[in-house]
């Protein structure tokens, strides 16, 4: 089980709690430790994402503009597990969602113009994240945006809108996932 402690993010052994790993980054301190199997996943002071079993930094990610708000901010909120291996990065800007597996980027959503998404202020419902996106003169329910591992849940969606035409909701042979379009 990763923890933070100090300067260094540290693995313990979760029978006996004994140390296992440490990983460090000069000149920089841990700011969220998120466990991943037998990985740490970390968001560090300068806004770099990296993910580590102790031995070997298996990926990272620098997340854009974290040195305008990471410092005041103190991380809550920023890392959100979405299920199926998929990791939500969520900044005043944009929300980014990374597989746990490799880093790879899967999504990205931009708040909108005058907005900023609240990376504290999101609540888990089932499989759904609602996150906070206050805009001024906007009703409130403008100002929650619904995502799961796929992107943001609006009705209709299509899985990353890439599901051949066939399968799609409102096809004719949408209910027949061998017909081929006719």
């Amino acid at each position: 089980m990763p923890r933070v402690r100090g300067a260094v993010v540290a693995g313990y052994d979760t029978r006996g709690g004994a140390p296992r790993w440490r990983y460090a980054r000069a000149g920089h301190r841990p700011v969220v430790v998120l466990p991943a199997r037998a990985e740490a996943i970390t968001l560090w002071d300068d806004g770099l994402l990296t993910a580590t079993d102790g031995r070997t930094v298996r990926w990272h990610r620098a997340l854009p503009d974290a040195a305008e708000w990471l410092p005041a901010h103190g991380g809550a909120g920023v890392l959100r597990p979405l299920g199926h291996g998929i990791l939500a990065v969520v900044t005043p800007r944009r929300v980014a969602a990374y597989r746990t597996a490799d880093g790879d980027l899967r999504w990205t959503l931009p708040a909108r113009d005058g907005c900023a998404f609240r990376p504290g202020g999101a609540l888990r419902r089932g499989p759904a994240l609602l996150l906070a996106q206050p805009c001024p003169d906007t009703a409130w329910t403008g100002q929650l945006v619904a995502l799961d591992d796929l992107g943001r849940i609006t009705p209709g969606r299509t899985p990353l809108g890439s599901a051949p035409p066939f399968l799609r909701p409102g096809h004719r042979d949408a209910g027949n996932s061998l017909a081929p379009p006719r």
